[in-house]
């Protein structure tokens, strides 16, 4: 009976031994890169229980950054933390942090992170037969302008259902000069909770924003089925837009959430996430527009028949059905969500 309480406290001791073992064993490189003044910094790695200390290895900038502290001694204990200060010429932005083994690479992943004097900060991982990380420029207005502008763009022309949502208000503003009104509106107040939500100032949960904005979609398709020129849909549809723009534009701010806002150009991101929205809802109202004179062309001088919107009108029922029908299923399986997040 004992041998056998001691057999199972053997096997469970060593499960626990192997356990921590492996821990040990997946302990990642840490290296912590400080920007203490302008081009000076200060590099710190902990050594981790699994690599050998005669293995230590060594953590410098590339060139161009001088060490103004001399290499540790060899010899200090696993799980060491060292440290050396480095002076660069010019700001380190797109050159390699150097990882170096004296015998061998343990295979080993490094998490490295970067902190700047602006307050930027990035989190780096390394694989284990990676030696050298690249240091991310340094943020600046013209790239992060640039990076959000494009995200805006791509956002909105991938978003479906912002984008049948447009299409219902283009065929109930039915007018240019009605479009552009609606639009306009649309656009003054997503840019209001789209900046609110970014910065923090108002937090409402994304899977009932996603659930709301289905449903938005879900009653224009309603108003286009009745077709009622004097509801209020028709007769002020810069009021309904006005009053689901402010509900759309938290489900771009879920964009910006996922991303992340950068932590020096705040500003220049939101700006020109915004605009990037606005240059693709742009786009896309064109395509639209140029699609109907098209069809209205092709019409005219193939089957000698106006095609206009009055022509086209009795498809409008149908199609608003299909929207609707569409904006259904969205709704449901986003409320199904609810339950499940």
């Amino acid at each position: 009976m004992n041998r056998a309480l001691l057999l199972v406290v053997a096997l469970v001791a060593g499960a626990a031994f192997s356990r921590t073992a492996r821990a040990h064993e997946s302990r990642p490189l840490y290296i912590e890169v400080t920007e203490k003044a302008p081009l000076a910094f200060l590099v710190r790695w902990k050594i981790p229980p699994s690599v050998n200390v005669r293995n230590a290895p060594e953590v410098s900038m590339a060139d161009g950054c001088m060490a103004t502290t001399p290499p540790a001694p060899k010899g200090t204990t696993h799980g060491s933390l060292r440290h050396r200060s480095f002076r660069c010429e010019a700001d380190p932005s797109g050159t390699a942090l150097q990882i170096r083994y004296p015998l061998f690479n343990p295979s080993v992943s490094a998490l490295v992170r970067i902190s700047r004097l602006s307050g930027e900060t990035h989190s780096l991982l390394a694989s284990p037969e990676q030696t050298e990380v690249i240091i991310p420029a340094v943020e600046s207005f013209g790239s992060v302008a640039r990076d959000y502008l494009t995200l805006g763009v791509d956002h909105i022309l991938e978003g479906y259902d912002h984008l049948l949502f447009l299409i219902c208000l283009l065929l109930i503003a039915g007018t240019g000069r009605r479009i552009l009104i609606t639009i306009t509106g649309f656009t003054i107040a997503h840019s209001i909770t789209l900046a609110l939500s970014a910065l923090g100032v108002v937090r409402v949960p994304i899977p009932a924003v996603e659930a709301a904005i289905a449903l938005s979609i879900i009653f224009l398709a309603v108003e286009i089925v009745r077709g009622d020129p004097n509801s209020l849909t028709y007769r002020y549809p810069i009021a309904v837009s006005s009053s689901f723009g402010l509900l759309h534009g938290f489900g771009f701010a879920a964009v910006l959430g996922e991303t992340g806002l950068p932590q020096t150009e705040i500003p220049a991101a939101l700006l020109f996430f915004n605009v990037g929205v606005e240059i693709g809802q742009i786009l896309f109202v064109a395509v639209v527009i140029a699609a109907y004179q098209l069809i209205r062309f092709v019409g005219q001088t193939f089957i000698d028949r106006d095609l206009s919107i009055d022509a086209l009108r009795p498809l409008q029922t149908p199609a608003a059905y299909a929207v609707g029908i569409l904006a259904s299923f969205w709704m449901i399986q986003r409320v199904a969500t609810f339950w499940t997040t």
